[in-house]
């Protein structure tokens, strides 16, 4: 064999291995510096954390339903007697051995449906647990939507401040050349350094700003070593208002409410558990005596057979405290689910009003604000280089577009911050035990 040859072709077949698979994983890994919402959305369901805890709480309640299928295992009991110390055992093999010895086998048959009852509860336990898991979905999205949009606003205040921040040092120019000339004291020269100077401190407490909320959002969808590499470039949401729905309708198909729901259903099931308690099981056993007939027991007889059957006596009590606790853990959990669905049709309603106070400012902004602060600030722009305007009214055109631009930032996240939690409440949740809609 050309061994030269055998290794060369190893080696790219290696390679081209090697270079498939990171092909693979650049496919299927989202870019963080064009991060999508979409893709954002993609890794919360696969990395977050709280997620996952409420992955491995869903599992647990999974194997309580499998523990609660299994019915009582036989017991089997081995045992010998009449031993006398001074006769000894005797000679010759076990079977002849001067001893009684005992096979017996017992099993407990429960009665009262009392397995197919724990089933039943441990089934609902296992679907609140599966409720509870696209709960933590549900606010875990609304929170990687919100620190989203908040990126997206520190993005943009980042952009508004370092702009600010060049047209003040362009700025500083112009009067610098106009105090050359004669046209401009040098106290209104400071006075636009000053500004200049505050216009670079704000630019640097964006930039802060914007780590922090990277650091957020990375948090949350698990790729915490690479939050500086994440930048949003998803546009923000239409300006629209959504068609109003009935706050009773929504609420009824939240995963918190469907849960409440199914520990109510749980202890149900407990309390008829509870009270089939007093049903009496009974055990059954079956036995085998070997009474060997040695020099020594002459009154052996062989071998013989019994069967016994015992039930419990309720003289001591009937299960009354446990009937009683069930009795109260399903008064709790009825209303457990009341405070639910007030809590659920309080937020629901709160979604809707902030959503219309959302889009209202943001429509002034958009129609109103916006467009004339832009223009105020070319027009004085355009007054000071030609030496119509004071420097005074120049600063103050500026600090008004920047005050404006800031704040129309903060309605945009504000708005869809607020679409985002009226989603929450208004959209189908999301099944984050088979990954689809419900």
């Amino acid at each position: 064999m050309n061994y030269p040859l055998f290794n060369l072709l190893r080696g790219a077949l290696f390679s081209f291995l090697v270079s498939q698979g990171a092909n693979a994983l650049a496919q299927a890994a989202p870019d963080l510096r064009a991060l999508t919402l979409p893709a954002a959305e993609s890794l919360l369901a696969s990395k977050n954390r709280d997620i996952a805890m409420a992955r491995r709480a869903l599992d647990q309640a999974s194997a309580d339903v499998k523990v609660a299928a299994q019915p009582p295992n036989p017991q089997l009991t081995l045992g010998v007697g009449s031993y006398n110390p001074s006769l000894g055992i005797g000679s010759g093999g076990p079977r002849s051995k001067a001893l009684d010895s005992s096979v017996r086998i017992d099993q407990l048959l429960e009665r009262g449906n009392k397995l197919g009852l724990r089933v039943e509860n441990a089934k609902r336990l296992e679907q609140a647990a599966g409720e509870d898991l696209n709960d933590i979905g549900r606010q875990q999205l609304l929170a990687v939507r919100g620190a989203y949009f908040d990126l997206l606003a520190a993005q943009e205040k980042v952009i508004a401040s370092e702009d600010t921040a060049q047209l003040f040092g362009k700025t500083v120019d112009a009067a610098q050349l106009r105090q050359r000339a004669g046209d401009l004291a040098v106290s209104d020269v400071s006075r636009v350094r000053v500004d200049a100077l505050r216009a670079q401190n704000d630019a640097r407490a964006a930039q802060a700003d914007l780590s922090r909320a990277r650091l957020t959002l990375a948090y949350l969808i698990g790729v915490d070593a690479r939050a500086a590499e994440i930048r949003a470039v998803t546009p923000w949401p239409a300006h629209t208002l959504p068609d109003a729905a009935q706050a009773e309708a929504l609420i009824d198909r939240r995963p918190d409410v469907r849960a409440a729901q199914a520990r109510v259903d749980a202890a149900d099931k407990a309390r008829d558990l509870a009270q089939a308690q007093r049903t009496r099981d009974v055990s059954i056993g079956a036995q085998y005596d070997h009474y060997p007939v040695t020099d020594s027991n002459t009154l052996g007889t062989g071998n013989t057979f019994g069967v016994s059957v015992s039930v419990p006596l309720f003289l001591r009590n009937n299960n009354e405290g446990g009937i009683a606790r069930a009795q109260a853990d399903w008064y709790a959990a009825r209303d457990g689910l009341d405070r639910v669905r007030a809590l659920a049709l309080s937020d629901v309603l709160r979604a809707r009003s902030d959503l219309e106070n959302a889009a209202e400012r943001l429509g002034r902004f958009e129609s109103d604000l916006l467009p004339a602060a832009q223009k105020s600030a070319d027009a004085a722009e355009f007054a000071f280089k030609n030496g119509a305007l004071a420097v005074m009214d120049l600063l103050d055109a500026r600090r008004t577009l920047k005050s404006v631009l800031i704040d129309a930032a903060n309605s945009r996240a504000d708005y869809a911050k607020a679409l985002a939690a009226w989603q929450s409440s208004a959209e189908a949740p999301a099944d984050y035990m088979n990954g689809e809609k419900k």
